[in-house]
């Protein structure tokens, strides 16, 4: 039996689909406007997580994630400006050239982390269509009001408001400063908003030219593509107090019943104990982790050691130990390949009993791969035991029979060294020594940049 924690119920729940053995599922995407670090990503591993469990006890999936590539301001909270255009004026680009040049570094990085993708990309632009629609139907109803910046959800016109974050409409103290004064209510949320007649991004609609706001996009997409019910919508956990609070506002208030049944949260990935923030210049992306010789195997496995929904403290110390056990894995898995014994059903059938209840409990993904390790461990080496583990694996996404390309990027471990060398003889004012050391450094074929940090090491083209 399938549990999945269901933060509507905020318990696990026994999973039951809405169509037999098909599981129609929703994922908030990315908005493209500059690279996506390695906190977004956790989010899009738990969701490779849960597609390929849901796929190991023989579900089918329509999936869907959105690109955001319009409408998303710098606050949640409908203030601020759009990110899109931010990065047009940043980089001196269109938006629409903004938004596939990261979309396609985007999804590169999903390959490299051997991520299941979902069934339908969307992006936003193309649905603008649907999302007007979906407006006018909650204007029709009367959940919608107008004031001078766009057009408004009214929340207090939705008795359960606050379900999913447990937001107390008598409570606004966290309500932002900055919030338009027109408003009925603090928590009443954009639908449609207007734009100058510069504005690049814009689009005609019955109430004016304009753009959508944030949250409408993904209730249009979800139901297009999935109908008025559906199985499950994910996100990480900064999503679940005002984007997908908004979300169940206006698509149960459409529909006139729940549109989804289990909503799911992954949780943040910290770095050295707190948040990533451009100022501490610990924002990484998957390029930078390869730049310091790990693969993005290396990052995906560091993830599934640890709970979904539990925080993720990121260090390059952990990582390397993360790196490590991988590698010690992939090694039994090898030895496995090559064994000769035989291993009995009975051994095997109770590991693999052992490996479906672990991610059959609200995917207790580090309890599996202990399981997988006991196994590989204690078993003589088999290829019946190699067969399991790659039948494990398909739960996993872990690549376990691919053999490791060399990191391109890979830094040697002695040029690391000699360069820490370096680094200390600069500290010292030894300039002669450092200069040596860095001569010897090029001989190798690297180059070595004095960074505010230390030092950035790349390969010689």
């Amino acid at each position: 039996m399938l549990k999945l924690h269901n933060s509507l119920t905020n318990k696990n729940d026994e999973f039951k689909e809405i169509e037999k053995g098909i599981v129609k599922m929703y994922t908030c995407g990315p908005t493209v406007y500059y690279y996506q670090h390695i906190g977004n990503m956790r989010a899009y591993i738990f969701m490779d997580s849960l597609r390929r469990v849901l796929k190991y006890n023989g579900y089918k999936i329509k999936g869907v994630m959105n690109v955001t590539d319009v409408g998303h301001l710098t606050s949640d909270e409908d203030s601020g400006e759009d990110k899109m255009l931010l990065a047009s004026k940043r980089e001196n680009k269109r938006p629409e050239e903004i938004a596939k040049y990261y979309a396609d570094i985007f999804f590169n990085d999903l390959k490299k982390l051997n991520i299941d993708i979902p069934e339908n990309i969307t992006y936003a632009t193309k649905f603008i269509p649907q999302m007007i629609e979906f407006i006018k139907g909650l204007e029709k109803k009367g959940y919608t009001y107008k004031i001078d910046d766009g057009i408004y959800f009214d929340v207090q016109k939705f008795p359960s408001y606050g379900q999913l974050s447990h937001k107390d409409l008598e409570k606004t103290g966290n309500a932002r400063i900055e919030e338009n004064v027109n408003k009925h209510h603090p928590f009443d949320f954009a639908l449609w908003k207007f734009v100058a007649p510069n504005h690049i991004m814009k689009w005609d609609s019955p109430w004016g030219e304009g753009c959508p706001g944030w949250h409408i996009e993904c209730s249009a997409m979800g139901k297009t593509l999935l109908g008025d019910n559906f199985d499950i919508h994910t996100g990480g956990i900064d999503h679940k107090t005002v984007h997908h609070e908004d979300e169940i506002a206006q698509n149960d208030a459409l529909a006139g019943h729940r549109v989804v049944n289990y909503w799911m949260h992954n949780e943040f990935l910290l770095v050295d104990g707190g948040k990533m923030s451009k100022s501490l210049g610990n924002i990484y992306t998957l390029s930078d982790l390869e730049k310091k010789g790990f693969s993005a195997m290396d990052f995906k496995y560091f993830c599934l050691n640890t709970h979904y929904s539990k925080k993720l403290n990121f260090t390059f110390e952990g990582l390397k130990a993360s790196s490590n056990g991988y590698k010690s894995l992939k090694n039994l898995i090898r030895e496995h390949k090559n064994g000769n014994a035989k291993t009995d059903s009975a051994s095997l059938q109770k590991y693999e009993a052992e490996f479906l209840n672990a991610i059959n409990d609200d995917l207790n993904i580090p309890l599996a791969i202990g399981v997988m390790f006991t196994m590989l461990k204690d078993l003589d080496f088999s290829k019946d035991v190699y067969n399991l583990a790659l039948k494990f694996d398909k739960a996993l996404g872990l690549e376990l029979d691919k053999e490791e390309k060399e990191n391109k990027n890979t830094i040697p471990n002695e040029i690391v060294e000699l360069a820490k060398l370096r680094l200390n003889a600069r500290r010292n004012k030894d300039y002669k020594k450092s200069d040596e050391i860095r001569d010897e450094i090029l001989k190798r074929g690297f180059i070595i940049k004095d960074t505010k940090d230390g030092f950035e090491i790349e390969k010689k083209n």
